[in-house]
């Protein structure tokens, strides 16, 4: 994928974490984009770790599912630090 569509990707998966976490109206839509790519890796991660495989799939909802999980992880791992 291309960098814009890792963006676009990003802040939609950061979007849809934060709306889940409850945390969208304290992060505006950079940090959305930020926390969607971070969480997207996070993401790949964990399901290499539990899977032994990876997941290369490009833009498709298994990669969206992957990237919010990843991004929850992320949010409540900086929940956790701030308190």
């Amino acid at each position: 994928m291309g960098l814009i569509s890792w963006i676009l990707f990003g802040a939609l998966a950061g979007w849809i974490a934060s709306l889940i976490a409850g945390t969208n109206e304290r992060q505006g839509c950079l940090m959305n984009v930020v926390v969607g790519v971070v969480g997207a890796f996070i993401g790949g991660f964990v399901l290499n770790l539990l899977t032994g495989r990876g997941m290369n799939l490009g833009f498709n909802i298994a990669s969206l599912a992957v990237a919010i999980v990843g991004a929850l992880i992320l949010l409540a791992l900086a929940s956790a630090v701030r308190r």
